[in-house]
């Protein structure tokens, strides 16, 4: 089923989200500005209520009582109509002595009841009521009090005083019809800027987004993003750009790999091929070749098979990523790695004298993996000695040296011999791929350590590899 309810775009979101926020904030605003303006107006009617509550004649209120009329008297001729509420109330009774005085009958509530009981002049209470008409009035409820020889409180006698609040409550409607008109406007603003916001915040957002398109539909690694400022997206630029220059030079080094070992490969087969060749022209034409020429060409068809086995090999070795398909890492005894393959070094230099002193180190790394490397570089020394000559491998607080008494390197050769394919012109004619040094580098440097090669005093070369470790090995766990 298809999805009919799409998710907005994020500049919309962003937008919504900025209009909503800014709409809390402007309701909470607005909600506390009118609580705040009606608790003044409130305050403002209490302080006219409490100004009004003075004390009454004996006479007035003992009229008041005895006649106890349920209505004010009418206005009369061109008088104005009364604003203010007057009337007592008393404990057993629920219908109020009004006074003529008074704008109107307001309800009597049990609050008010309740002051005419306690009869204390300090107690009062302020409420919101009505009158019989609907009108909505402010009550202040006292203790009725008397002045001249009869002072004191009136016994089970309250006095009710009532203010309209028709005029604030047009006040407090007008205040709260103002803010919401500020407060949509408020928010319609905010919604417009949030959208205008959001457009100028992620244009750079949308460029790398074309970029990033860009480079899946055409695979132009070559593109770069425009950096501006220090901010995230300044960041996410630069990471990006990054991104594509690594990928960019992995797929070169990934070419030049692929281009290196075809020239490479080119040679070995072509002589193989020649040499089959050979071999199957005797056997379709039946002139046997001799017995001499046949067993030279069986071995170097031999030689050239090994030889591409070992550059296949060494290209598996370097075509793989760093992290992966790698053995696990253990803490191995370097001093019987390096004595294992000086032995292997002795097998394929019989002719050559080895001399070794060999102590006790132990690193973290591939077993496997380091022992090629060392086998590697004795290889390169036994095929560099002159006949006869001596290969001196020695180590000490983990620094592994190997020396040979061979020509040596010229020093405009050196910077070029961990490079994968390189060979110095004067070891062209001799067995090889390039490839052992570069092997070498990697597992060294993926152990943790380095390696250099340089002249030797006295001539001949001098390879050093350093691993950190310790020269006792660590407890077991």
């Amino acid at each position: 089923m298809i999805n009919r309810f799409r998710r907005p775009a994020l500049r919309s979101r962003l937008a919504l989200l900025v209009a909503v926020a800014v709409a809390v904030a402007v309701a909470a605003v607005s909600v506390t500005c009118w609580f705040v303006v009606r608790g003044k107006l409130y305050d403002e009617i209490d302080s006219k209520l409490k100004a009004a509550n003075s004390p009454l004649r004996s006479e007035d209120i003992a009229a008041a009582l005895n006649e106890c009329s349920q209505t004010p008297a009418a206005p009369t001729g061109y008088g104005r109509k009364p604003v203010w509420y007057f009337q007592l109330i008393r404990t057993g009774s629920d219908k109020p002595c009004v006074s003529p005085d008074s704008a109107g009958t307001v309800k009597v509530d049990s609050s008010d009841r309740d002051v005419a009981q306690k009869a204390d002049p300090t107690f009062w209470t302020f409420r919101n009521g009505t009158d019989t008409q609907g009108n909505d009035v402010r009550v202040l409820s006292v203790v009725a009090v008397v002045q001249g020889p009869a002072n004191g409180v009136v016994s089970d006698t309250a006095l009710m005083i009532g203010y309209p609040l028709k005029e604030a409550e047009g006040t407090l409607d007008d205040l709260a019809l103002l803010l919401l008109i500020v407060s949509g406007i408020g928010v319609v603003g905010a919604g417009v800027a949030g959208l205008w916001v959001a457009r100028t915040g992620l244009r750079p957002v949308d460029r790398l987004t074309g970029a990033v398109e860009h480079v899946a539909r055409t695979e132009d690694l070559t593109v770069r993003i425009p950096v501006e400022g220090e901010d995230e997206i300044a960041r996410l630029s630069r990471s990006f750009n990054s991104m594509t220059a690594a990928l960019a030079s992995s797929r070169d080094r990934q070419a030049q790999l692929i281009a290196d070992a075809g020239h490479e490969l080119r040679t070995p087969l072509t002589s193989l091929r020649t040499n089959i060749e050979l071999l199957a022209r005797s056997d379709e034409t039946g002139r046997a070749i001799p017995p001499a020429d046949r067993t030279a060409l069986m071995a170097s068809v031999k030689a050239q098979m090994s030889e591409l086995a070992a550059l296949i090999g060494d290209l598996q070795e370097l075509s793989r990523p760093d992290a992966v398909d790698r053995g696990p890492l253990k803490v191995v005894a370097l001093h019987e790695i390096a004595q294992a393959a000086l032995e292997r070094a002795r097998l394929r230099g019989p002719e050559l004298s080895f001399e070794a002193e060999l102590e006790p180190w132990y690193v973290r790394a591939e077993p496997a993996a380091l022992e090629r490397a060392l086998v590697n570089v004795l290889d390169n020394a036994v095929k560099f000695s002159p006949p006869g000559g001596t290969v001196e491998v020695g180590m000490r607080q983990g620094e592994l040296t190997v020396r040979d008494h061979g020509p040596g390197i010229p020093a405009d050769e050196l910077p070029h011999v961990f490079e994968r394919f390189w060979r110095s012109p004067s070891a062209r004619s001799l067995p090889g791929s390039g490839l052992g040094l570069s092997i070498v580098a990697r597992t060294v440097q993926q152990s943790g350590g380095e390696v250099s090669l340089g002249p030797a005093t006295g001539g001949g070369t001098r390879a050093v590899i350093r691993l950190p470790g310790a020269a006792t090995p660590p407890p077991a766990p």
